[in-house]
């Protein structure tokens, strides 16, 4: 591709495929998506799955092309362990994994679910270990031994969760990680920035370090209280680590983690990296989350926000009138159909032109001039309108104000009306 950086798809900045940008890349040969929406997603307050509901999600996130599910912690709830066991059944496509604390009953009750991995979690830092937990330091490492060591006897793939990795002495963690790597089990390590307060010069710094001492394939799970989840998870990425950690549209605890769509989509168009994923099910995928979450999003989400292709703006609804149908990637990053959304339209409201006045009356078979002057006295009036709601303006509210304007028998021609 001549121009990866502008497709008809999309449309991103040039400087993304720079030499020079190029240059301090370093991405892995494959990267693995592994959605937990199923768990620490619904660990964001007030959010209830049921059985079915999970069951639904995991279906949708494997037409997705999500690689692997983390289908819940079987010690929850019965529900939780029987869905895991059902999504497993199913046979989906994606690889299912469970999370459990480091304890042997934990895993058994993983490995009775059928998952083929387990993600085993452990405090790391001194001070949650002793003040959160209330627990003699070695009592974190010798649970972590046992239960990374049965976990691999059962056959399972070993992913070794340490909680609060990112404020943790350094020394302390590194000591942590190598011993268990040593005298328990390990198939890979999750870099874990628990409470979000990494910035992506941290993750750098930290990513190498780890990198330095540790020879085991690493994964990346980082929370978003600072806005940082993507851009964090983006920089580890390009440092060689191989998973990482998402949930829809970054449903989670408190602030939530990384969102699966902002993540995949900017591999994509701004990286040229194919991951797999099916963008075209991401707005679909979102709206069912919500749903089930009963969770609603700004409207201006990326990707998958309900208003990101509604045009008020006076300049911009100009341009999507002439473009549209040419080139419309001129005036979005990416286009609606590349994400499932609905095709990109003009709305009326406060912050209209005189364009998109002429654009509804051409549209409703209105015949008005351009030059005329009652254009600008409807503009007047859908300005007021929307000024006096607070909100964009219905067809027949627009009509409202053009008879009003032109006159009540001032009607559209049948031939293009609506």
């Amino acid at each position: 591709m001549k121009t990866p950086w502008m497709t008809d798809r999309w449309f991103t900045s040039p400087h993304n495929f720079n030499e020079e940008v190029r240059a301090q890349l370093k991405f892995a040969k494959k990267i693995t998506f592994h959605d937990i929406t199923l768990r620490d997603g619904e660990q964001q307050t007030g959010v209830v799955f049921t059985k079915d509901d999970k069951i639904r999600i995991a279906e949708k996130l494997a037409e997705a092309g999500v690689h692997r599910i983390e289908a819940g912690m079987p010690t929850v709830s019965k529900a939780d362990e029987a869905a895991i066991k059902e999504i497993v059944k199913r046979k989906l496509g994606p690889k299912i994994f469970a999370f459990s604390r480091c304890m042997v009953a934990d895993i058994q009750r993983a490995v009775d679910c059928g998952v083929e991995g387990v993600v085993v979690e452990i405090p790391s830092s001194e001070h949650i270990i002793e003040l959160g937990y209330e627990w003699p330091l070695q009592k974190a490492i010798d649970l972590s031994v046992e239960a990374t060591q049965y976990a691999h006897k059962q056959g399972l793939y070993v992913v070794f969760f340490p909680i609060d990795a990112t404020r943790a002495e350094l020394g302390w963690f590194l000591n942590l990680i190598d011993h268990v790597a040593t005298h328990g089990h390990m198939d890979a390590l999750v870099l874990v920035d628990t409470f979000g307060g990494s910035s992506p010069h941290a993750i750098s710094y930290f990513t190498k370090q780890v990198q330095a001492r540790v020879r085991k394939p690493l994964e990346a799970h980082f929370h978003d209280d600072f806005g940082m989840a993507v851009a964090n998870t983006l920089m580890a990425l390009t440092l060689g680590v191989e998973v990482a950690h998402v949930t829809v549209s970054s449903l989670g605890e408190r602030a939530g983690n990384c969102a699966l769509e902002d993540l995949a989509l900017a591999l994509l168009t701004l990286y040229g990296i194919d991951t797999g994923l099916r963008p075209q099910t991401f707005t679909e995928l979102s709206r069912l989350v919500q749903k089930l979450a009963g969770v609603t999003l700004p409207p201006n989400r990326p990707i998958v926000g309900e208003m990101l292709y509604k045009i008020e703006s006076g300049i911009i609804a100009t341009w999507l009138a002439r473009l549209k149908d040419k080139r419309p990637v001129e005036l979005f990053p990416f286009h609606w159909s590349l994400v499932g959304q609905a095709p990109a339209e003009i709305v009326l409201g406060k912050g209209s032109g005189r364009d998109s006045i002429l654009y509804f009356l051409s549209h409703l078979g209105y015949t008005v001039g351009p030059t005329d002057p009652r254009v600008d006295e409807i503009l007047v009036r859908v300005k007021e309108r929307s000024l006096a709601t607070k909100s964009l303006l219905t067809t027949d509210e627009f009509r409202t104000v053009v008879e009003g304007v032109l006159g009540r028998t001032a009607t559209p021609s049948p031939a293009r009306g609506t």
